[in-house]
């Protein structure tokens, strides 16, 4: 038996229950996996509330972690217990072990810490994705990052400087202006307190954005049309404020021949070879320096609901972990 959370109805935080599982012996394929630390998203929030569907109750959440191998199934040769691994993988990672996949598992350099890792799988390979496929960002573009103080924004602010990128960055108080600014936002924009898309254009001079990235969702997505250049990209990744709403496609021409896309993490990662490949990138680029993901809060795992609570609040800056 091992301790989990689990959540039998959808509903808030109070929803999070602290519960003994029973889990299998790893099949072919498989592996089981002791979390040393798990990373905390805002997609867990998601199929919390059931705006993303689980496929069945009771579930575990949580979609990424790094631990040790315990145990390998039949015909995994790849791994053996003992090996330090980080993972992006479907629900099930806000437990003490889990079974796992083996495509959805990567060897952990001994450069990069448990914490580290189980913080930067989720939010580090969506950031590679955005900056080298979704948008191939080449020096010289300038590029905005909606909630630049966030886990995934801090990533995307530093690894767009590194590029070569003008990193403008919205945050929501002065506290995640100056970290955004350390990680390397070379501009950032109270929203709060400011018209983002007016801000946009003065530091622009009026050449405005070549993409934009967005994680917040509804309350950004319209006004961020505004910041693009002709044929400039809308990549919108999350729904922090909630989905977006329907729109008319038709605003896209006079606006500028605009393109937008609803990318995910899962498409990127399904095949094995690709997902190795991200991870490597990112590996790398963090252990070059280039890109430092700071866990700025840790929680016991059975207080998840008090982690979520934080994230929800916008209380939460950079990465928090979970700690079984």
């Amino acid at each position: 038996m091992v301790k989990a959370i689990r959540i039998h109805k959808h509903g808030g935080p109070e929803v999070l229950q602290w519960e003994e599982i029973t889990l299998p012996p790893p099949g072919p394929g498989e592996v089981r996996i002791r979390n040393r630390a798990i990373g905390l998203n805002f997609i867990d929030t998601y199929f919390r509330t059931g705006l993303y569907p689980v496929p069945q109750m009771p579930f575990v959440p949580g979609n990424e972690a790094a631990g040790e191998v315990l145990a390998v199934g039949p015909n995994v040769t790849e791994f053996k217990p003992g090996d330090r691994v980080a993972y992006v993988a479907t629900l099930g990672s806000y437990a003490e072990e889990r079974i796992v996949a083996v495509n959805s598992v990567v060897a952990l350099p001994e450069a990069v810490s448990y914490e580290a890792a189980a913080s930067m799988m989720l939010k580090g390979l969506t950031a590679e994705y955005l900056l080298h496929r979704t948008y191939k960002v080449n020096p010289g573009d300038t590029i905005l990052v909606h909630a630049a103080a966030g886990g995934t924004g801090l990533i995307l602010c530093q690894w767009g400087k590194a590029l070569g990128a003008t990193v403008i960055g919205t945050v929501g108080s002065q506290e995640k202006a100056e970290l955004a600014a350390a990680h390397g936002a070379h501009h950032t924009i109270l929203y709060r307190e400011e018209d983002f898309v007016a801000r946009v254009k003065e530091i622009t001079g009026g050449k405005l954005c070549d993409v934009v990235y967005d994680g917040v969702g509804k309350d950004t997505f319209l006004k961020s049309l505004d910041t693009l250049r002709p044929f400039g990209l809308l990549a919108s990744f999350g729904n922090a404020s909630g989905a977006v709403e329907p729109f008319n496609l038709g605003l896209l021409g006079p606006k500028g021949s605009l393109y937008v896309t609803r990318p995910t993490l899962f498409t990127h990662i399904a095949r094995r070879e690709t997902m190795v490949e991200m991870a490597a990138n990112l590996f790398a680029t963090v252990a070059s320096g280039k890109v430092t993901v700071p866990v700025n809060a840790t929680y016991p795992l059975k207080e998840a609901a008090q982690a979520q609570i934080a994230l929800e609040g916008r209380s939460t800056t950079g990465s928090t972990v979970l700690i079984p």
